[in-house]
């Protein structure tokens, strides 16, 4: 059982950063699989980042080479942070996590593939 609590969200500048924590509550470990995802109003929600052991690390085209998901195994979170942020990045952003392997064919980017999610964070940049 875990529960998961984001942090770390803010109205910002375009260009400007911001760094998403996700407190985890419950045992990680090396078979975790972890992410996040993001919902701006009016459209669908999209995985942004997330950590698989046995795959890797994956991003969202978007934000590739802006974006960096680290794990805290010390402080028990997984974040994200975020550089050069943009407007269209505004947006609710989730942390969701599950044990790993995920069943085939769960992709990573879809969060219903996750079975714990947290509230969410918001984001919001200014151009």
């Amino acid at each position: 059982q875990f529960h998961l609590v984001e942090s770390g969200g803010g109205s910002v500048q375009a260009g400007g950063s911001l760094r998403l924590s996700c407190a985890i509550s419950g045992v990680t470990n090396s078979s975790t699989c972890m992410g996040w995802f993001r919902q701006a109003p009016g459209q669908a929600r999209e995985g942004v980042a997330a950590f698989w052991p046995a795959g890797g690390r994956y991003y969202v085209a978007s934000v590739v080479g802006r974006f960096t998901i680290s794990e805290d195994n010390a402080k028990n979170t997984v974040d994200l942070q975020m550089n050069s942020l943009k407007p269209e990045d505004t947006a609710m952003y989730y942390c969701a996590l599950d044990s790993c392997p995920r069943p085939y064919g769960t992709m990573w980017y879809d969060i219903l593939g996750y079975k714990y999610r947290g509230q969410g964070t918001q984001v919001t940049v200014s151009s």
